[in-house]
């Protein structure tokens, strides 16, 4: 499946912004569905997963009860709504496909095979 990943910008914190996830490629509601976070010099975060029907959400602690992460597997697209952003969500954020993920393994990056090339988001103070 190919991931391309789009709506990253800069933004004021408490701010919003929208990300999506356009896929193609194979069966989209085959797939569980995560962002993950990069910023520099640390290490890649999880951030929030879906699973294939999308009725299971997860979201990393740092962002629980401020991003909103669903899919539309008619569009083929996973979104992460961010809303009241802090200047330490500033990151390039990914999204990441796999098929056969278990939910002890969502939080793993290397557990993905298939990644978007990357979008920045940055929250000024």
């Amino acid at each position: 499946v190919q991931l391309q990943a789009s709506g990253g910008g800069m933004v004021q914190a408490g701010g919003s912004l929208r990300l999506s996830c356009a896929a193609s490629g194979d069966t989209f509601s085959n797939y569980v569905m995560s962002w993950f976070r990069q910023a520099p010099g640390k290490e890649r975060e999880f951030v929030a997963g879906i699973f294939r029907s999308g009725g299971r959400t997860y979201y990393a602690n740092s962002v629980k009860g401020r991003f909103t992460i669903s899919r539309d597997n008619v569009r083929n697209t996973v979104t992460l709504q961010m809303d009241s952003l802090k200047p330490e969500d500033t990151a390039v954020y990914y999204c990441a496909a796999d098929r056969g993920l278990i939910l002890s393994s969502m939080g793993m990056w290397n557990q993905y095979d298939y990644w978007g090339q990357g979008t920045q988001v940055t929250v000024s103070s």
